[in-house]
């Protein structure tokens, strides 16, 4: 059965506009915990209570309203919000395109499926078939949740991918972390013996080869706890003395050609 899509609109490029579908492309794997009542093993309800008159707002009365002045908010209804995305709502307009290994990874949000929409099939082809051959990828912008996205679009795999990505005012400049000045900088010999480690630690990126370890542990422990097992956390190791650079990069190199890495 095809994924439902989640947004229907149209990509638009010059004069050319491919009717499209969005599908969710991942999925969040995370340990949920509920909270529960310590006396009684009851999960606990979280209930929406108006600040003035102290008692349970049913959900049909909450509405969106934006706070203007203190306690004091403009309220919008859905269509009043819709209205301020005007085409956008179901539009992507790509307005330049770039090489796709030109974005950083740090504007990288999150990830969608773009399907062909109704009578899309060949114009959706085109667009994938030109983005695949110049390794390029569409810049746009759409509204989708309240919210105006920047958007990369390219080829993966033979289909679409969106990537939503951040504004440049959304991220925080390296400049601004407090980063420690060492009294001594590495020497050449050090810089050198460390990217010999990374020379030997280096292999081709092949994401099945890593799992979600630490959501296994937690699993394994609920399940021990299920069965009235006694938990206790693993005593901390040891804190390494990594004062001296050079006998701890050495001994890593050795540590790494001995693991056939």
């Amino acid at each position: 059965m095809a994924a439902r899509s989640i947004w229907n609109g149209t990509v638009a490029f010059g004069l050319m506009s491919v009717p499209v579908k969005l599908h969710t492309a991942t999925e969040s794997k995370t340990v949920h915990f509920r909270e529960v009542h310590l006396d009684d093993g009851a999960k606990i309800e979280h209930r929406r209570f108006c600040s003035k008159e102290d008692k349970e707002v049913p959900y049909k009365d909450v509405v969106k309203g934006y706070e203007v002045d203190p306690d004091e908010y403009v309220v919008l209804d859905k269509d009043e919000i819709a209205a301020a995305a005007g085409d956008g709502a179901h539009r992507i307009d790509v307005e330049h395109f770039v090489d796709a290994g030109d974005i950083d990874p740090v504007f990288f949000d999150k990830t969608y499926y773009v399907g062909a929409g109704k009578d899309g099939a060949q114009p959706y082809r085109l667009l994938l078939d030109a983005l695949e051959q110049t390794g390029r990828a569409g810049i746009g912008r759409f509204t989708f949740h309240d919210r105006e996205y920047l958007t990369a679009i390219r080829a993966r795999d033979g289909v679409l991918v969106l990537h939503t990505l951040r504004f440049a005012d959304e991220l925080i400049p390296g400049k601004d972390i407090d980063v420690a000045s060492p009294s001594r900088g590495p020497g050449d010999r050090e810089v050198k013996m460390a990217a010999q480690l990374i020379d030997t630690l280096h292999e081709r990126f092949k994401p099945d080869k890593y799992e979600d370890e630490y959501r296994a542990a937690v699993l394994k422990v609920v399940d021990a706890k299920a069965k009235g097992e006694a938990i206790a956390p693993d005593d901390e190791p040891a804190a390494d003395d990594a004062a001296d650079l050079m006998a701890a990069l050495k001994a890593s190199l050795d540590g790494a050609k001995k693991g056939g890495r």
